[in-house]
């Protein structure tokens, strides 16, 4: 159990990171990456011990790092596709606005 606190800790953190290097971090809230990463880090984490990838010898740093990238990849996915969707409406309609 300790693990997925861990997970959640290490996937949270990297979803600040992913919103205070991504520079159009203002068209989304802060907790969009970090909430993301952090369900995707938890689910990973569910699915790697249901599997029985941890605690087996040789195998218990997988149930550790599988969930860990698969939260800062959410994270990341999430930053990219709402900057990009949200930066567009805002122009169209900034520009519709201005049209009037």
């Amino acid at each position: 159990m300790l693990s997925l606190v861990i997970v959640v800790l290490v996937t949270a953190a990297a979803g600040f990171i992913v919103w205070a290097n991504d520079r159009r971090h203002t068209k989304y809230g802060i907790l969009v990456p970090a909430g993301t990463a952090a369900v995707a880090g938890m689910l990973a984490w569910i699915i790697c011990i249901w599997a029985g990838l941890g605690y087996q010898p040789g195998l218990t740093w997988l149930s550790w790092v599988i969930p860990m990238a698969a939260g800062t990849a959410a994270a990341l996915a999430v930053a990219v596709y709402l900057g990009r969707t949200r930066a567009r409406q805002d122009t169209q309609r900034l520009t519709a606005a201005l049209k009037i």
